[in-house]
């Protein structure tokens, strides 16, 4: 990475106090330039419940809105553009980097807000983003200010592609992969245990497959537990749960990054039945630094982190039944279990944070060529309309 020292301002669209992924990255992300010795600020949303760090800036509440098939905390309008505007006049940026500029966020503001060196990262992936269809004559000159994309998969990069005719360069999502690496096995998790981590309430991750197929896996290994840990409230799955075989679930609830490595250390396999939205991954990938043998359903960016299978086992989306034979499969065949968990294991230094940062570094100073830093854009008209238009719906 490059010894001279830089003034980073990065914008995360969805609430910094919420769990997921987005944020997590832009979290790491930040941390590492920082100790890295670059000077990082990040405007986000927050409710302002909890302390934030200090390199982060709080923007102002977040609002809710269904997006990609779960819900998105996000904020908009006149006056987060006028804060976002404030944030930029007063960074003195060498350059922006902007996560999810093609939604109503703060990143698409900072783009119309900003002039000089920008980078876009895009997370999302989907077949049809009705609010990029929505508001594409606005958002699309935004789009073209940016000096480069990034693409946290392949998944993605067509989502781009298809909707605003632009390409990116593919750079993953980021882990500490000796983090994972260094999990030390609990006895609480360890034997025929699958594990699942995430917001279970949302259809989308598909925890409800991985209930449909236990009865099915019982029948083969009939001291099988299944261990949920992630936020939300376990009783309505429960009652989905067959009676005699709710003692094989237990709900953890939230858990902390070093207890999610001893986690991924103890299981005998992680399970993904997510049925789509997914752009990356980054649970598997951290399981897959943990030594873990990994199970996912065959979603587009499931199949690429996984290479086709190659470095975890894939089953049919939205089928328990193919779940079932393939744990059941791998439950049986220590061996076969063991060494995809290392040819997974060996995958997973691809994503650690040496490798991820120097990459999206690289984007930095290929966006930086010819740029004087970050400056604030004229007012634009159009873009003013639009903001006092999407106000007055709120």
């Amino acid at each position: 990475m490059s010894l001279n020292k830089l003034k980073i301002g990065i914008v995360c669209p969805y609430g910094w106090d919420t769990p997921g992924g987005v944020q997590n990255h832009v979290r790491d992300l930040a941390e590492y330039l920082i100790n890295a010795g670059h000077d990082v600020s990040v405007l986000a949303p927050a409710l302002g419940e909890s302390e934030l760090p200090d390199y982060v800036v709080n923007a102002g509440k977040p609002i809710s809105i269904p997006y990609n098939g779960a819900v998105a905390r996000v904020l908009f309008g006149p006056i987060a553009f006028a804060r976002v505007r404030q944030w930029i006049g007063g960074g003195d940026f060498d350059i922006l980097h902007l996560h999810e500029p093609a939604i109503p966020s703060l990143s698409l503001l900072a783009c119309w807000a900003a002039e000089g060196p920008m980078v876009g990262t895009f997370h999302a992936a989907a077949k049809h983003q009705k609010v990029i269809f929505a508001i594409g004559p606005i958002l699309e000159p935004a789009i073209e200010k940016l000096n480069a994309r990034i693409a946290v998969s392949e998944a993605a990069r067509l989502t781009l592609t298809n909707h605003l005719d632009t390409d990116a360069v593919v750079i993953p999502n980021g882990i500490y992969a000796a983090h994972y690496a260094n999990g030390v096995r609990n006895d609480k998790w360890t034997g025929n245990t699958i594990g699942f981590i995430g917001r279970f309430e949302e259809p989308r991750k598909g925890l409800q497959v991985l209930i449909d197929a236990l009865p099915i896996i019982a029948r083969f290994a009939p001291d099988i537990r299944v261990l949920v840990a992630g936020p939300g409230d376990p009783k309505e799955f429960e009652k989905s749960i067959d009676p005699e075989l709710r003692h094989r679930f237990e709900f953890l609830g939230r858990i902390s990054e070093d207890e999610k490595a001893d986690f991924m250390s103890s299981i005998a396999i992680y399970v993904a039945p997510n049925t789509g939205g997914e752009s990356f991954g980054i649970i598997l990938a951290e399981a897959l630094a943990a030594g873990t043998c990994v199970v996912a359903s065959d979603i587009p960016a499931f199949d690429e982190l996984l290479g086709g299978g190659a470095f975890g086992a894939l089953f049919s989306s939205q089928d328990s039944t193919d779940l079932a034979k393939v744990v059941i499969d791998l439950l049986d065949d220590n061996d076969k279990r063991g060494q995809l968990a290392l040819a997974g294991k060996t995958h997973a230094q691809i994503f650690d944070w040496d490798v991820v940062a120097k990459q999206i570094f690289s984007i930095y100073e290929m966006a930086m060529v010819g740029g004087e830093g970050v400056t604030l854009a004229s007012e634009n008209r159009s873009w003013n309309r639009f903001l006092s238009r999407d106000e007055n719906k709120s």
